[in-house]
């Protein structure tokens, strides 16, 4: 089993964010929340990023797959006509 460590941290919120934070999560409960909380959003993060990523390559190849696509239509255009 992995050894999970813990590393204390002293981070400063706002008054209205720690207010928010107590209507979801316990005294004893917060740092589990925030850990939660963390992990969800870099996973979000990450994910719109990949999307992002991914919407700008298909841009950058639309114009080569639309060649790529016309070319083979073209030839099976002509298979089939046999």
């Amino acid at each position: 089993m992995k050894k999970v460590t813990h590393k204390r941290l002293n981070i400063t919120l706002p008054e209205s964010t720690v207010t928010l934070l107590e209507t979801v999560a316990n005294k004893g409960e917060r740092s589990n929340f925030i850990n939660v909380a963390i992990k969800s959003y870099v996973k979000q993060v990450k994910q719109e990023s990949l999307r992002e990523r991914l919407k700008e390559g298909a841009v950058v190849r639309s114009k080569r797959d639309l060649e790529l696509a016309d070319e083979w239509f073209n030839i099976e255009e002509e298979l089939w006509q046999k």
